[in-house]
């Protein structure tokens, strides 16, 4: 029996655009039609994988490399490795396309007016205070993605809408199962 195909989604974007909850939806999907998933979301692994790391740009790189690394394993083991983290820096998320292959961007995108409307923390408000240094997007860089395979907006769609066109090129590129396909076995 053949082994299921394992990939990489890396969801980028800025705090609070709605990367986790998105990569929450999907692997809920993802599993429901017969695929085994993993989450590895940038809270979680700052925790677990990275503690001790600071905000500087080696310290985020090496965070962002070492989930990347995680993905390779996963993915190379027929698993759907989804990675939920900011990765503010083009050049590494390119470095870990190149390490793992199988890799789909997708970018979740939102303007900073709408992500200070939505932000419970107050964390935007403060950082365009200048009350916050080193915050990704306002007094740190964010390189969004120049050719994301997936691209969707948290501020102007809807988010089953953005969950369907992140399915529905996933179906059209073969990576799934089109939803009620026969489930493989395992």
């Amino acid at each position: 029996m053949a082994q299921p195909k394992g990939f990489t989604l890396w969801f980028t974007g800025l705090s609070g655009s709605g990367k986790s909850t998105l990569a929450n939806h999907l692997a809920k999907e993802l599993r429901h039609r017969g695929l085994q998933v993993e989450i590895l979301d940038g809270d979680e692994v700052r925790t677990n994988l990275s503690k001790g790391l600071g905000f500087s740009k080696e310290d985020r790189d090496t965070n962002i490399k070492r989930i990347g690394y995680v993905c390779k394993l996963l993915t190379r083991n027929g698993v759907v490795a989804i990675s939920a983290a900011i990765s503010p820096y083009r050049e590494v998320r390119d470095h870990n396309r190149q390490e793992i292959g199988q890799f789909i961007e997708v970018y979740v995108e939102c303007s900073i007016e709408e992500l200070t409307r939505r932000d419970v923390k107050g964390l935007y408000k403060k950082a365009l205070a200048g009350e916050l240094k080193n915050f990704t997007g306002v007094s740190d860089p964010y390189e969004p993605p120049l050719k994301a395979e997936i691209v969707v907006n948290s501020g102007k769609q809807a988010e089953q809408d953005s969950l369907q066109a992140i399915l529905a090129y996933l179906e059209q590129h073969g990576w799934i199962p089109a939803a009620g396909a026969a489930k493989p076995h395992g």
